[in-house]
């Protein structure tokens, strides 16, 4: 009897992948804190995940409604992986140098993406432990 990792780990073998993307993506950020013209740059945790996993959530949407036949649908939108990854605002006003890039800010956003990837590491190893033990048990 084959059971797939999708049954099993659900979009946790995804969210995994998407918070090494994004620790990446913050270490880039505090690396050139001092480049300057550098635009910091994060993921959209929520777009990257439905990519990722696939899901659908247009379906659980209210339809919205038009005012004018020239206005898009969301299904007119580009499905892009690039649009997971995207520049970060900063809350500080431009130092001069053009770059957008505020240490304190990426330190706390790289141990809230650090924190999650633990919770989630944690969970899968729970689900591996229920699973040695079923079949341990089954044999």
């Amino acid at each position: 009897m084959a059971i797939s990792f999708d049954k099993v780990f659900g979009v946790h073998q995804h969210t995994m992948r998407i918070r090494n993307d994004r620790a990446e993506t913050i270490a880039g950020n505090l690396a050139n804190a001092d480049t300057p013209g550098y635009k910091a740059r994060d993921i959209d945790f929520n777009t990257a995940l439905v990519q990722q996993a696939g899901l659908k959530l247009d379906e659980d949407l209210p339809a919205m409604s038009k005012t004018s036949a020239r206005h898009m649908d969301l299904s007119d939108l580009p499905q892009d992986p690039e649009l997971i990854l995207k520049y970060r605002l900063p809350y500080q006003a431009d130092t001069g140098n053009g770059n957008t890039v505020e240490v304190n800010s990426e330190r706390m956003n790289y141990l809230s993406n650090n924190i999650e990837y633990q919770a989630t590491m944690r969970f899968l190893n729970g689900r591996i432990s229920k699973l040695m033990s079923a079949l341990r048990s089954g044999s």
